[in-house]
C-alpha cells in the first residue's frame, strides 16, 4: 500500500498551510500522506512509490509556481499514469467566489482562473484526474514594501480588502475538504497512516 503525495509550492506561505492542512484531514482519515516543497525536490524523485498525487500551487502575477511546472513537465508520464489531482490557488478565485462583488465582476475573475489553468496544463500536457480552483489569502504582514502596495491596489481595483495592518484568508476549507475526500475516495488503494488517526486541526494562523 502506498501513500499520496501532496506536492505544494508558495511563496507567502499559505500554499504550504493548504498542503498541511489536506495532509492532517487525510491522516485523520486513516489515510498516509506525505507534503513535500516543490522547490526541494531532489533529481530521481520517487513518484512511482505515492499511489496518488495532489499537486497545490500558488499563483502569481497570472502563472503558477515554476517549482510546480517543472515538476510536472519532468514527470508528466507518471502523473497522468495515476490518480492526481491539480489545486490553483489564487485570488482570482477569491474574487470568482465574492458573492458581494458584481457578477460582471465576479466572471472576469473566473475567466483568468480559467486561463491560468489552461496554461498550466497546455504548456506541461498534463491531465489531472480532479481539478480544483482554491481561493488563496492576501498576506500583507509577509509582504514587503512595495509588494505590499501593489497588492493593496490591485485588491482594491478588484474590490478586495484594503487594510494592510493584517491578513486577509478567503480559502474555503471544508469545500476543500469535500474534494480531496471525493478524490481519495475513487483511489483504489491507500496506505492506512500509522500511528493515531486524530485528525489535524488547520492552524490557526498563517505559515511564515
Amino acid at each position: 500500500m502506498k501513500p499520496v503525495l501532496i506536492l505544494y509550492a508558495t511563496r507567502e506561505g499559505h500554499t504550504r498551510r493548504i498542503a498541511r492542512h489536506l495532509a492532517g484531514f487525510l491522516q485523520g482519515r486513516g489515510i498516509a500522506a506525505e507534503t513535500v516543497d516543490a522547490a526541494h525536490v531532489p533529481n530521481g524523485f520517487p513518484l512511482p512509490r505515492y499511489c496518488a498525487a495532489v499537486i497545490a500551487a500558488s499563483v502569481h502575477c497570472g502563472v503558477h509556481e515554476r517549482e510546480i511546472i517543472r515538476f510536472v513537465k519532468d514527470h508528466v508520464d507518471a502523473l497522468n499514469r495515476m490518480p492526481a489531482a491539480l489545486l490553483s490557488v489564487s485570488l482570482s478565485e477569491a474574487g470568482a467566489e465574492d458573492r458581494k462583488s458584481l457578477p460582471a465582476r465576479r466572471a472576469r475573475a473566473a475567466a483568468d482562473v480559467q486561463r491560468m489553468i489552461d496554461g498550466l496544463l497546455q504548456e506541461t500536457g498534463w491531465h489531472p484526474g480532479r481539478i480544483k480552483a482554491v481561493a488563496g489569502a492576501l498576506l500583507f504582514t509577509k509582504y514587503n514594501f512595495l509588494l505590499r502596495f501593489v497588492m493593496r491596489r490591485i485588491s482594491r481595483q478588484a474590490g478586495g480588502a484594503t487594510d494592510i495592518s493584517k491578513d486577509h484568508e478567503y480559502t474555503d476549507w471544508k469545500a476543500l475538504d469535500d474534494v480531496i475526500d471525493e478524490f481519495v475516495q475513487a483511489i483504489p488503494t491507500v496506505e492506512p497512516a500509522k500511528g493515531a488517526t486524530q485528525r489535524v486541526p488547520s492552524p490557526s494562523g498563517i505559515d511564515a
